[in-house]
């Protein structure tokens, strides 16, 4: 019987020399890089790891507290635990600023469900009254018809 050996997932080779890219051009401003292949696929191959590392330790955390999905605080906790503790401020800068846009995103959202909710529903009361004005009005012509066929018949 043959095994079966899952495959890895490989984080996509752009992202990855972006981020090294961005994080070099931090560290020397006015220097151009070029990445080798093999240099990219060590970064790449090294982030896919700690990726799983971390992860791993997140679980952990999180099975610790008798639940099944990883929240912010347990990766956080995570770096702290691997000795990555220099990551955390920064990373809880970030996740508040993300918090923060995504709120607005939402406020934004709903407020735009609400508006086309009253058009709806402005546009769902028109038709009725477009009937109830219509009935209106072919009440008054047959009043008026009425009217006109008896002095019609007052005249003959």
């Amino acid at each position: 019987m043959e095994k079966v050996v899952p495959e890895v997932e490989e984080l996509p080779k752009a992202m990855v020399r972006r981020v090294v890219k961005d994080a070099l051009s931090q560290c020397s401003p006015n220097a151009d890089f070029n990445l080798h292949k093999e240099s990219l696929l060590a970064f790449s191959e090294s982030a896919r790891i700690f990726i799983h590392y971390l992860s791993a330790t997140a679980n952990d955390i999180c099975k610790e507290s008798k639940r099944q999905t990883i929240n912010a605080e347990d990766v956080l906790k995570a770096l702290e635990e691997i000795e990555f503790s220099e990551f955390v401020s920064p990373l809880r800068a970030s996740l508040a600023e993300f918090k923060k846009k995504s709120a607005g995103k939402r406020a934004a959202a709903a407020t735009k469900e609400k508006e086309a909710k009253k058009k709806k529903k402005a546009e769902e009361e028109t038709p009725s009254k477009k009937a109830a004005n219509q009935a209106e009005e072919q009440g008054e012509e047959e009043v008026a018809n009425d009217d006109n066929n008896a002095s019609d018949g007052d005249n003959e």
